[in-house]
């Protein structure tokens, strides 16, 4: 079976497909424009979703939970008890944070302590808050969290004892300014703190994650450990995130964790927030199959375009079997067409999604351009007959939404597999039709000829 010639056949049948006297048929043009603008939707839509959904996951990774945790209990009634003091527990986490920096693929380990607590402004509002105590030069130890969280204002300084950094809508609702105090209010109840409970803020972050910006302060680790009877804890970042259970199984054999078994306990980020992360991971899946349904409305058209042009050729078919041409050689024929509307369609979506996902938020602005002038056009109108004015419109509103700009991120390999799901969805659309035309007699073709 020669290639080059079911290459020439195949090359002939397409060029000479008819309608009629109607000229050449709309199907493949409809086919190669149908998968090109589901690769291009699913492109973008994916790519947009996961701008969204790894903002997310990278703050809650980066800010929150870290890579892998290593905390010691401060709760008298665990089932090991805890350090005696203050003291012995910080040289307790002093031995395993020197320990672990050791271990390959750990980038940072940086101990920290977390409390509940109520904030006061000086001169209105109360809001609950999670307050982190870190040490002054916790952002130098960790860029991944010195990156995501941005100072507004004043500087992430916690060198003073009673230094504050609040997030920025925290701030809003307690009226504070980088300056001012604010009263903190451990809600353990446990210790006593008086006119200690007055924190000077230093710094106002915004990290682009509602719930922190909103519920989120930063002290000292040494007043945290003041303030409540709090567990102190590490957190340790990789250069691979996705290498979390080896790095436990690591960090488990340190050393100094083997001597103070069952006192320390590791857990990696896939133990934080399982039921959010598992909720974006079924929303990006059903996003994805809803829109790949494109795919199957443009298959089967282009499946039922193949039948009836194996019905329509069904004479030359026979005439090809007489010549010679086996049965694989007359598919090929007719998945010619399948394969060339696949990798154009889907060719030609990838690029323009690839394009349009790297220039998301121009192209937005440029929409958002088009219908503001129109609504322009239409105040103009409106302001003519003394009508209400219609306000600009903006598609991720501020006063709606949480974010400054619309983040997109193309992960290559989801763009490989959709152009894949273009271009196979022709190509086997076109395979089943085949089989029809594969089973074509020729003595019975010429015969009723």
């Amino acid at each position: 079976m020669k290639l080059e010639w079911i290459a020439f056949v195949a090359t002939r049948h397409n060029s000479r497909r008819k309608q009629g006297a109607s000229g050449a048929s709309p199907a493949p043009v409809l086919a190669i424009l149908g998968i090109g603008v589901g690769v291009l939707a699913l492109i973008v839509i994916i790519a947009v979703m996961n701008g969204f959904q790894l903002g997310f996951i990278e703050n809650i990774i980066e800010i929150s939970s870290f890579h892998v945790r290593a905390e010691i209990a401060a709760d008298a009634e665990a089932a090991y008890p805890a350090p005696a003091d203050i003291e012995e527990q910080n040289a307790l986490m002093s031995a395993v944070a020197e320990q672990i920096r050791s271990v390959p693929g750990v980038v940072s380990a940086v101990p920290f302590r977390e409390l509940h607590a109520i904030l006061r402004g000086r001169r209105i509002g109360q809001e609950g808050a999670l307050i982190r105590g870190l040490a002054p030069d916790a952002l130098e130890q960790d860029a991944g969290m010195a990156a995501k969280l941005g100072i507004e204002r004043g500087s992430f300084d916690l060198t003073e004892p009673h230094s504050i950094v609040l997030g920025a809508e925290l701030a809003n609702r307690l009226y504070a300014r980088v300056g001012d105090s604010v009263e903190l209010t451990s809600l353990s109840g446990l210790f006593d703190t008086g006119d200690d409970s007055l924190f000077t803020v230093t710094g106002i972050f915004r990290s682009g994650f509602y719930e922190y910006d909103l519920g989120w302060g930063f002290v000292n680790i040494d007043t945290a450990a003041t303030l409540d009877e709090t567990s102190l804890m590490l957190g340790v970042k990789l250069k691979n995130r996705w290498h979390d259970a080896q790095a436990v199984r690591r960090i488990n054999d340190v050393g100094v964790i083997k001597e103070h078994e069952g006192r320390v306990n590791i857990t990696s980020w896939r133990d934080y927030n399982k039921a959010f992360f598992s909720a974006l991971r079924s929303e990006k899946l059903l996003m994805f199959l809803l829109v790949g349904l494109i795919f199957i409305v443009v298959g089967l058209n282009i499946f039922q375009a193949q039948r009836r042009a194996v019905l329509e050729r069904r004479e030359e078919i026979g005439l090809l079997r007489a010549l010679g041409a086996d049965e694989w050689a007359v598919r090929l024929v007719f998945m010619w067409d399948g394969f060339i509307i696949g990798l154009i369609g889907a060719g030609a979506g990838a690029a323009l999604g690839l394009f349009l996902a790297t220039h998301i938020r121009g192209f937005f602005t440029v929409l958002e351009h088009i219908v503001n002038a129109f609504i322009a056009l239409l105040n103009l109108i409106y302001g003519a007959f003394g009508r209400s004015h219609i306000e600009e419109f903006a598609i991720f509103s501020p006063a709606v939404f949480y974010i400054k700009e619309i983040p997109a991120r193309v992960i290559p390999v989801e763009a490989v597999l959709i152009f894949l799901f273009g271009f196979l969805s022709a190509l086997l659309a076109s395979w089943f039709a085949s089989r029809r035309a594969a089973r074509t007699r020729p003595a019975e073709v010429l015969r009723d000829e």
